[in-house]
């Protein structure tokens, strides 16, 4: 038996309202979502996938939106929004778990879609993620994630 990995999520917060930024990255930070050059993201096909998920994640989870994001060669930012008042009320549905339900519906719909076209992929098993507190936080938050290819650049 293996042994119960120690939760990341704030024991303070239920994750079933508010505004949250998410970051999930591929195994090993495969660059499987594309490249940058001359600061544009060329997405491959798995990046265009990722990118219809997460433009229609409302179709899928109509309590959240994604108000904003970028895809990377290796991991994807977003802020996710849960609204608890939209939820459906699906009956195995806990609440707690609203956010990680989104984020893992996500993930899974992408391997779905490699292992359906026979796309060498793979996540890492966890994701991040930061409890969006006001709008000056919200704000760091959305320059950072606008600036991120011109930041990838920089560094490479």
């Amino acid at each position: 038996m293996l042994p119960k990995r120690k939760s990341l999520r704030a024991k303070f917060h239920d994750y079933s309202n508010g505004d949250y930024f998410v970051t999930i990255c591929t195994s090993n930070k495969e660059h499987y979502f594309g490249m940058i050059n001359k600061g544009e993201m060329y997405l491959s096909m798995i990046g265009k996938y990722c990118k219809i998920q997460l433009d229609n994640i409302t179709n899928h989870y109509p309590y959240a939106s994604v108000p904003l994001y970028v895809i990377m060669p290796n991991h994807i930012h977003a802020i996710i929004s849960i609204d608890f008042e939209l939820r459906t009320h699906e009956p195995c549905v806990p609440t707690y778990s609203l956010l990680s339900r989104v984020v893992a519906g996500f993930k899974r719909s992408v391997t779905i879609f490699a292992n359906e076209n026979r796309i060498e992929f793979g996540w890492q098993s966890r994701f991040y993620d930061h409890i969006i507190r006001d709008a000056k936080d919200r704000n760091e938050i959305a320059n950072y994630i606008e600036d991120n290819i011109t930041r990838w650049e920089l560094h490479m």
